[in-house]
């Protein structure tokens, strides 16, 4: 196998599995029209997805640094794409909690393993982590496309067909487990990493992930509603800043890589939630047209730290890269599904636009937290021979 072949095939796989995080918001404006959900219990759609995982990563991740899991890529991204296909095929609000519950543990298992494994892949490179999370990025940005082109014609009942990504997620994972494994079996792994963890710069960053979380999916579950609410109603309207937001994302990432070569990734990440402060104040309160201009501009200022984060957070704790990459991939990007209900009841109870003003303040908690974080100068942690035995069957 080529040298970049395996992040290729990894980056692919990602977009496939991280199709299924973007779709469960993009699937509320059909829950809603087609159910008559209101946006709390909508909300609750996107809760049940996140909280079963948000626990449940940094249990797999814990686990990845215990022992060798390559069989949980193709089985978590499989499963990922089941629960999404079926959730539509009932009227049952429960079963349909449980579906995408289902799909959110999926995820969950899939992105420690992942994040350990494209580590070793890229060897250390921000650049090529800014590619694997760039796959993330761009599966996210399809899912809205995906779910209206197979949604908006025959009802959620078309749902089974959005399971087509999961099959080729899963193909594109098993090429990279053989060839890890070869390379395991040609020689020993790289030196081990030297330095213990820093767990307080940690937890700092992974309280800075988790409000840039919050302001993500807020935005991602009720962007396409408000804006249709600002530019008169059309279905077209909220897909279109929907695609806007998880297509910023993907800029954001190999943005974030290359700036990461020029300064360091503390510095890049400061930043880049300062911007994102602003732009999310645009989105909420600048009218017309202009809301898909704030909206990319918030997309790019979350998604600039996005894979700088995670090799940050294995930095901090290089003896545990693996519960590392669950929380920082993982626990605290799911997290924000948690402050979802909170901001569908305040919409209820007030507007959208008001539901929404509090995002503003989560990017500048980011960024004060960034503040006080030094920049780690261990290179390249976790990839030790153990990773990469532990990575390889």
């Amino acid at each position: 196998m080529r040298r970049n072949t395996p992040i290729v095939l990894l980056s692919v796989g990602h977009a496939c599995v991280d199709v299924y995080q973007g779709a469960v918001a993009a699937l509320v404006p059909f829950f809603v029209a087609e159910r008559a959900y209101t946006y709390a219990v909508a909300s609750g759609v996107v809760l049940a997805a996140s909280l079963l995982s948000s626990v449940a990563q940094p249990v797999f991740g814990a686990l990845t640094d215990r022992r060798a899991v390559p069989w949980l890529l193709p089985v978590s991204t499989l499963l990922g794409g089941v629960g999404i296909a079926l959730s539509g095929l009932s009227g049952s609000y429960a079963l349909t909690l449980v579906f995408v519950a289902i799909s959110g543990i999926g995820v969950a298992a899939y992105h420690p393993e992942s994040a350990r494994v494209a580590r070793i892949a890229t060897r250390g490179s921000h650049r090529g982590m800014g590619w694997f999370a760039t796959g993330g990025n761009i599966g996210f940005a399809l899912a809205p496309l995906l779910v209206t082109s197979v949604v908006a014609t025959g009802g959620l009942r078309r749902t089974p067909l959005l399971a087509l990504p999961a099959l080729a997620g899963a193909a594109m994972c098993l090429p990279v487990v053989r060839a890890l494994q070869r390379k395991r079996a040609d020689g020993p792994g790289t030196t081990p990493a030297k330095g213990g963890d820093d767990t307080a710069s940690f937890v700092k960053l992974s309280l800075a992930v988790a409000f840039r979380s919050i302001t993500l999916v807020g935005l991602s579950t009720f962007i396409s509603l408000y804006a249709r609410q600002r530019l008169g109603g059309s279905t077209a309207a909220g897909t279109a800043a929907l695609s806007v937001l998880y297509l910023g994302g993907a800029v954001g990432s190999l943005l974030g890589g290359f700036l990461a070569g020029r300064w360091d990734r503390v510095t890049v990440s400061r930043w880049s939630y300062l911007l994102t402060a602003a732009s999310v104040a645009g989105v909420v309160w600048v009218p017309g047209p202009a809301i898909y201009l704030f909206v990319a501009l918030t997309s790019v200022g979350l998604y600039v730290p996005f894979s700088l984060q995670v090799t940050l957070g294995q930095d901090y704790l290089p003896s545990r890269v693996g519960t590392a990459g669950g929380i920082t991939l993982g626990l605290t990007v799911s997290i924000g599904g948690l402050a979802t209900p909170a901001i569908g009841g305040l919409a209820d109870a007030t507007s959208l636009q008001t539901a929404l003003t509090p995002l503003v303040l989560m990017p500048v908690l980011s960024w004060l937290l960034f503040r006080t974080l030094p920049e780690p100068r261990c290179p390249m942690p976790g990839l030790t021979a153990r990773s990469e035995n532990r990575a390889a069957p």
